[in-house]
């Protein structure tokens, strides 16, 4: 019986390569693991610090927040709020590719970074990510502002961001929450966003561009994420350009930047999200930067690299100009 126990207990329910693996045990097994580095108060490289916080404790939100050696006393510097990639089911802001990029982008752009460490799909299925990502937005604008809405001080956000200057950034699933919480923005009329940063954005349209086998990945994995056996295509969440979502002029950002790799399934998706908000009537201005011959979330993937080092020269002068 025990063998037997422990061969039921070993049967795969579910596999979304190349991320996850849960079994019919309940044992989830993530197939991507890039490591963690910790917090620290000096980064070799950078000079930048950083430091953990606690965002809501009974929620289990919390973010890793990135301070750059140039803010001097009261100077006030634009605040990046960033939603790490992994498909909402691996990664995380400790991640070491992650943890690296942030440093490197706060140095860069001489900005406070708060990367935000949202609930992982299985454990929490969606809206979780989206919903504690709107709170960590509003606990970062809140911090900046002083305000009493922020459960506890937070001196680096009060004392050198600048509530005037939001950015919302992310790659993959995470640029996919990042357009989810800027719309959310556009609904509640609050806070205001300067910029929008979308990396090789997840999403899905009607087009049947990325071939029907990756289509049909697409699909399991949304419903899986969801929980819902059901889910729609066109859920706004996952495909913004659909008939379903709201429209995209109502984007509360004077600026986006889409960025896509030549040789990234997702590719199309991002190039048409780009057109769409052209074509939309959104008053903002959107650039698109296509790298070709490269592959999906290359800059974490190939720190250091020119074309890495290219993407980041546009992400960071992206910052200074919005």
């Amino acid at each position: 019986m025990a063998s037997r126990a422990a061969a039921a207990a070993a049967e795969v329910a579910i596999e979304l390569l190349p991320f996850i693996r849960l079994y019919k045990s309940g044992r989830v097994e993530r197939l991507i693991d890039n490591g963690t580095a910790p917090a620290s108060l000096h980064d070799a490289a950078t000079g930048v610090a950083s430091k953990d916080v606690n965002i809501d404790p009974a929620a289990g939100v919390s973010a890793r927040l990135y301070l750059p050696p140039a803010a001097g006393a009261g100077a006030k510097l634009p605040i990046v709020v960033y939603f790490h990639g992994g498909g909402f089911m691996v990664e995380s802001a400790e991640s070491v590719p992650y943890h690296r990029y942030l440093n490197a982008l706060a140095a860069r752009a001489g900005a406070v970074a708060v990367s935000v460490d949202y609930p992982r799909v299985p454990e929490h299925r969606l809206p979780a990510a989206y919903d504690d990502s709107w709170a960590a937005l509003a606990w970062a604008v809140a911090a900046a502002c002083g305000s009493a809405a922020a459960p506890e001080p937070e001196p680096w956000l009060a004392e050198h961001g600048d509530p005037a200057r939001v950015f919302l950034a992310g790659d993959s699933a995470g640029a996919n929450i990042a357009h989810d919480v800027a719309m959310r923005a556009a609904a509640e009329g609050r806070p205001a966003i300067r910029g929008v940063l979308l990396v090789h954005p997840y999403f899905w349209d009607a087009s049947g561009a990325m071939g029907p086998e990756l289509e049909e990945r697409i699909r399991r994995e949304w419903r899986f994420v969801t929980g819902d056996p059901d889910a729609r295509m066109d859920d706004p969440r996952l495909s913004p350009t659909s008939a379903a979502a709201p429209p995209l002029a109502l984007l509360p950002a004077a600026r986006v930047l889409v960025a896509v790799a030549g040789a990234d399934f997702l590719a199309p998706k991002g190039r048409a999200y780009h057109a769409a908000l052209l074509a939309s009537g959104w008053r903002g201005v959107a650039e698109l930067e296509d790298t070709p011959g490269e592959d999906h979330v290359f800059p974490l993937r190939q720190p250091g690299t020119a074309v890495a080092e290219a993407l980041m020269d546009r992400v960071v002068a992206f910052v200074a100009s919005a």
